[in-house]
């Protein structure tokens, strides 16, 4: 079967099925071309204490906790409960680079900010919603977000 062929029968697949291939292999060309994102997206950065389950939610952190994480991650601030910081960017193509390389390894993670973007600003506020507050998780990510700006 011919590449162009393939094409065409994805073209007449579901319009949403179609763009989640499409990101998907956006996705993995982005990680053979951009070695940072997928080296961050795997390291570790925040020491977790084992659990039974894997996929158990962390608790979130006690005022205390946090200051130590917040002295650990640099121009972070707590704003409405959230981990909060503003990036700026020389243009809008270089804040769309970054908000790809973060979603990289969001996704990697599978924890997931919010964020939003005008020109070349990109605005992130971090928080482990199942927890009902700010977490390790919120805090690993941050410092790897923090590694993609630099």
């Amino acid at each position: 079967m011919s590449i162009c062929h393939s094409f065409h029968q994805m073209r007449q697949q579901s319009r949403p099925r179609l763009i989640n291939l499409a990101l998907g292999l956006v996705a993995a060309i982005a990680l053979m071309v951009c070695p940072t994102a997928a080296a961050i997206a795997n390291q570790s950065t925040v020491p977790t204490t084992p659990t039974h389950d894997a996929m158990a939610t962390p608790a979130p952190l006690s005022k205390e906790e946090l200051n130590v994480a917040l002295s650990q991650i640099s121009d972070w601030s707590i704003k409405d409960g959230k981990l909060h910081r503003q990036f700026q960017f020389a243009s809008f193509v270089e804040a769309f680079g970054f908000m790809s390389s973060v979603a990289l390894v969001a996704e990697a993670a599978g924890h997931h900010p919010e964020w939003f973007n005008v020109y070349n600003r990109v605005t992130i506020d971090l928080t482990t919603h199942d927890a009902g507050g700010i977490t390790s998780k919120d805090i690993e990510l941050a410092s790897k977000v923090d590694k993609l700006a630099k």
